[in-house]
Protein backbone atom coordinates (compact mmCIF):
# COMPACT_ATOMS: atom_id res chain seq x y z
CA UNK A 1 0.00 0.00 0.00
CA UNK A 2 1.71 3.30 -0.99
CA UNK A 3 2.22 6.57 1.77
CA UNK A 4 -0.40 7.98 -0.40
CA UNK A 5 -3.27 5.59 -0.03
CA UNK A 6 -2.01 5.38 3.27
CA UNK A 7 -2.28 9.05 4.41
CA UNK A 8 -6.09 9.54 1.99
CA UNK A 9 -7.60 6.84 4.40
CA UNK A 10 -6.03 8.52 7.74
CA UNK A 11 -7.07 11.48 6.71
CA UNK A 12 -10.64 10.31 6.01
CA UNK A 13 -10.62 8.19 9.13
CA UNK A 14 -9.73 11.28 11.06
CA UNK A 15 -12.65 13.72 9.49
CA UNK A 16 -14.88 10.91 9.73
CA UNK A 17 -14.32 10.90 13.53
CA UNK A 18 -14.58 14.81 13.74
CA UNK A 19 -18.10 14.71 11.37
CA UNK A 20 -19.56 11.76 13.63
CA UNK A 21 -18.62 13.94 16.85
CA UNK A 22 -20.02 16.97 15.05
CA UNK A 23 -23.27 15.06 14.68
CA UNK A 24 -23.51 13.68 17.84
CA UNK A 25 -23.16 17.04 19.88
CA UNK A 26 -25.45 19.00 17.16
CA UNK A 27 -26.88 16.46 14.76
CA UNK A 28 -27.27 17.45 11.30
CA UNK A 29 -29.32 20.24 11.11
CA UNK A 30 -27.50 21.66 14.03
CA UNK A 31 -24.42 21.94 12.07
CA UNK A 32 -25.90 23.94 9.51
CA UNK A 33 -27.56 26.18 11.96
CA UNK A 34 -24.04 26.91 13.83
CA UNK A 35 -22.61 28.10 10.56
CA UNK A 36 -25.74 30.39 9.91
CA UNK A 37 -25.30 32.03 13.05
CA UNK A 38 -22.70 34.31 12.08
CA UNK A 39 -20.95 36.01 9.84
CA UNK A 40 -17.83 34.06 10.18
CA UNK A 41 -20.09 31.07 10.05
CA UNK A 42 -21.51 31.85 6.75
CA UNK A 43 -18.03 32.93 5.35
CA UNK A 44 -17.02 29.41 6.10
CA UNK A 45 -20.03 27.22 5.00
CA UNK A 46 -19.37 29.12 1.94
CA UNK A 47 -15.91 28.35 1.79
CA UNK A 48 -17.10 24.90 1.95
CA UNK A 49 -19.62 25.53 -1.15
CA UNK A 50 -16.77 27.09 -3.26
CA UNK A 51 -14.08 24.32 -3.00
CA UNK A 52 -16.57 21.34 -3.09
CA UNK A 53 -17.61 22.75 -6.45
CA UNK A 54 -14.32 23.20 -8.01
CA UNK A 55 -14.19 19.69 -6.66
CA UNK A 56 -16.49 18.77 -8.78
CA UNK A 57 -15.25 20.45 -11.90
CA UNK A 58 -11.82 18.56 -10.57
CA UNK A 59 -13.15 15.31 -10.57
CA UNK A 60 -14.84 15.87 -13.97
CA UNK A 61 -12.28 16.79 -16.10
CA UNK A 62 -9.96 14.30 -14.49
CA UNK A 63 -12.28 11.36 -14.72
CA UNK A 64 -11.18 11.71 -18.70
CA UNK A 65 -7.48 11.20 -18.17
CA UNK A 66 -7.52 9.04 -14.65
CA UNK A 67 -10.61 6.75 -16.36
CA UNK A 68 -12.72 6.41 -12.83
CA UNK A 69 -16.15 7.28 -13.15
CA UNK A 70 -16.78 10.71 -11.19
CA UNK A 71 -20.52 10.54 -10.93
CA UNK A 72 -20.59 8.45 -7.68
CA UNK A 73 -18.04 10.67 -5.75
CA UNK A 74 -20.06 13.95 -7.61
CA UNK A 75 -23.01 12.89 -5.63
CA UNK A 76 -21.18 12.24 -2.40
CA UNK A 77 -19.89 15.52 -2.63
CA UNK A 78 -22.97 17.19 -3.15
CA UNK A 79 -24.43 15.25 0.19
CA UNK A 80 -21.34 14.78 2.26
CA UNK A 81 -19.09 17.32 1.02
CA UNK A 82 -15.24 16.29 1.45
CA UNK A 83 -15.76 12.97 1.71
CA UNK A 84 -16.77 12.45 -2.26
CA UNK A 85 -13.67 14.41 -3.18
CA UNK A 86 -11.36 12.24 -0.59
CA UNK A 87 -13.07 9.02 -1.79
CA UNK A 88 -12.75 10.17 -5.72
CA UNK A 89 -9.04 10.74 -4.89
CA UNK A 90 -8.29 6.95 -3.20
CA UNK A 91 -10.53 5.76 -6.05
CA UNK A 92 -8.08 7.46 -8.79
CA UNK A 93 -5.48 5.91 -6.35
CA UNK A 94 -6.56 1.85 -6.81
CA UNK A 95 -7.29 2.95 -10.53
CA UNK A 96 -3.61 3.84 -10.94
CA UNK A 97 -2.15 1.22 -8.67
CA UNK A 98 -3.99 -1.39 -10.91
CA UNK A 99 -2.93 -0.16 -14.08
CA UNK A 100 0.55 -0.25 -13.25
Amino acid sequence: MSFRLLALLAVILAFGALTALAVMEAGLVGIFAGQLASYAGMQVLTDLVIVCVLGIIWMLHDARTSGVTPWPFIVLTLAAGAFGILFYLVARELKSRAAA
